[in-house]
């Protein structure tokens, strides 16, 4: 081998060359992997773990990312979407029976409240007419609980009561369900 160049002795095979033919499929692959028309992908420090972005913390002042009570929470929940007085209205409708009283709420039921307007339901007549009386004290009470000018009027209705009505033929002036008799 005393003949030979120095240029013929670096056509043999190199150090980094392997026989099986790996290297040149991994830099095939490499070169596959950057597309046409880009460089090849170049591996940085970085590749092996990806950075975590960390949220900043709010520091000494509160924020809203701060964990808070569930009822500030709540509250501004109930505030945005602006549901007090609907909650106000059926926390009254809830405590009915505290509001007006035991026996009172025994025999009447609240049934709507539609603008100033609430619809009260009782099972009896005597008892819609003693609600009739105390109707500007439930007013002033429902007024301190939901707060002046909610509840103005409160219309006070008997019981629902049977309809004798029946079919499509009627008269106006018929005696009811006793008409057939005799």
């Amino acid at each position: 081998m005393p003949d030979e160049t120095p240029e013929e002795a670096t056509e043999g095979p190199t150090e980094g060359h392997r026989d099986d033919g790996l290297d040149y499929a991994r830099s095939a692959r490499k070169a596959a992997g950057s597309g046409p028309g880009k460089a090849p992908r170049r591996k940085t420090s970085g590749d092996a773990f990806r950075r975590r972005v960390v949220p900043k913390s709010s520091g000494a002042h509160p924020d809203d990312r701060d964990p808070q009570l569930i009822d500030s929470a709540m509250s501004r929940m109930i505030s945005q979407h602006g549901w007090e007085l609907d909650l106000r209205v059926q926390a009254v409708f809830g405590r009915w029976a505290e509001l007006v009283g035991d026996e009172v709420a025994s025999h009447c039921t609240p049934e709507t409240l539609a603008e100033t307007r609430l619809v009260v339901r009782t099972d009896s007549t005597a008892w819609a007419t003693q609600l009739k009386l105390l109707a500007p004290t439930i007013v002033k009470r429902l007024n301190v609980e939901l707060g002046d000018g909610i509840v103005t009027v409160i219309d006070i209705q008997g019981p629902h009561l049977p309809n004798w009505k029946k079919g499509r033929f009627t008269t106006r002036d018929g005696r009811g369900p006793r008409d057939t008799y005799g």
